[in-house]
């Protein structure tokens, strides 16, 4: 409590073997000396667990009768903190991780023999640069987030699972130096055995009224009960993503982009669902959300930096380290805020992606003939003549148009 009189004390009780061991200070009223003391005391004090005395959790109790300091505290102002301090640490990081992976990697990133011609001279480019989206978003997360969330560490458990299956997958890959690592088969069991987990655990922590919901844009109160078929329609989106985002990661700079734009897109939708101006629109209202925005901006800032090293020539390449966390994440986001459909899209590269893929391989078993030059889709367009650097500023600005439709869904009362 913030009192009146211009001295107060500090008055914490500390972790003892003794009994009722007390630390009391005079200080002046909100002076460094208090504000460091009181941080001091809220690190002992058995309300805070070790394990999550972060920064937001160490300083909010200090300032949060201090109305010049409380407005830092907001979602917004820590979204954007979180944003800067992920950025930040990818491109101080991004040279040296890449340094690493070139040391331990002596022949790098394998490149299909079947794949474009013009690919084959990006052999020797190191993979698994996802890890530095992964490090540096992960650490603005614990840093500026509140840790009592746990739709926050929801967010971070994907993330961070996902990402170990696509490490053993790059491992192998560059290990052994083949383009097939992991068998679809288990990487499949891990996908749908951690997004069936993670979607019974947001199932619990979401109002029992919107929990099995699935609404639909556009619509002001269009929303159909799955009851618990939503359970394995939830799991679908989160390890389809996952696998999409994966197949869309095929050119420079490529994934990186188009999931900046997609969790731009989500990070606002997070902003308005969770905080109160969703009362001026017609969505759903889901209280906490908030806390996603700072997960959403924080990875923006992580693929940003990661871009850096991405962009042609890629001096590192993301792997299946970063897109299938960062798809995962992504589809684990959406069955939060209620959002499946907008997704689909936003993300409707993703999806393209992914269909022309799963036409291919269909249509040529059927008929040993092929829809497709190649697939993925970009694969075709590069056949088709495009230069890779046309192929992805088209694809992104393809997104940023159906981000600005996607946003379109957020209609003001």
């Amino acid at each position: 409590m913030c009192p009146t009189s211009p001295n107060y004390y500090i008055f914490k009780e500390l972790p003892s073997p003794r009994p009722q061991l007390f630390l009391v200070f005079k200080v002046k009223k909100y002076s460094l000396l208090s504000i460091i003391l009181e941080i001091v005391a809220n690190i002992a004090h058995k309300k805070i667990c070790w394990g999550l005395a972060m920064l937001y959790n160490l300083l909010y109790p200090v300032v949060k009768n201090c109305e010049c300091l409380l407005s830092l505290f907001n979602v917004l102002p820590r979204a954007i903190m979180a944003f800067f301090v992920a950025l930040l640490i990818g491109l101080v990081c991004g040279g040296k991780l890449i340094d690493f992976l070139r040391q331990h990697q002596k022949k790098g990133q394998p490149i299909r023999e079947d794949g474009p011609q013009s690919h084959q001279s990006k052999k020797g480019t190191p993979n698994m640069g996802g890890l530095l989206i992964l490090g540096s978003s992960s650490v603005a997360v614990l840093l500026f987030a509140n840790l009592f969330s746990p739709m926050v560490w929801v967010c971070l458990a994907v993330m961070w699972i996902y990402g170990l299956v696509g490490f053993v997958d790059d491992y192998v890959k560059v290990t052994k130096q083949t383009a097939n690592a992991m068998t679809a088969k288990m990487k499949l069991f891990l996908q749908f055995s951690t997004a069936s987990i993670s979607v019974l655990v947001i199932a619990y922590f979401t109002p029992e009224e919107n929990r099995f919901m699935l609404t639909f844009p556009y619509f002001k109160n269009l929303a159909i009960n799955l009851w618990w078929f939503y359970v394995p329609f939830a799991m679908v989106v989160i390890a389809g993503t996952s696998n999409a985002v994966n197949l869309s990661d095929g050119l420079d700079a490529l994934a990186g982009g188009l999931l900046v734009i997609s969790f731009v897109v989500f990070g606002i939708i997070a902003f308005v669902c969770g905080t109160d101006i969703s009362q001026y629109f017609y969505i759903t209202a889901l209280p906490n959300m908030g806390e996603v925005t700072i997960v959403c901006t924080a990875v923006v800032g992580g693929c940003l930096s990661f871009l850096w090293f991405n962009a042609p020539p890629a001096k590192v390449f993301m792997g299946d380290t970063g897109s299938l966390s960062l798809g995962a994440l992504l589809g684990t986001i959406a069955v939060m805020l209620k959002h499946e459909v907008l997704l689909a899209i936003v993300g409707a590269i993703f999806v393209v992606e992914a269909l022309s893929v799963m036409i291919q391989v269909f249509w040529y078993k059927r008929t040993g003939k092929r829809v497709f030059k190649m697939a993925p889709i970009h694969h075709h367009f590069e056949q088709c003549g495009w230069a890779e650097t046309m192929v992805v500023w088209r694809f992104h600005l393809v997104a940023l148009i159906l981000a600005v439709v996607g946003l379109l869904a957020l209609s003001m009362k």
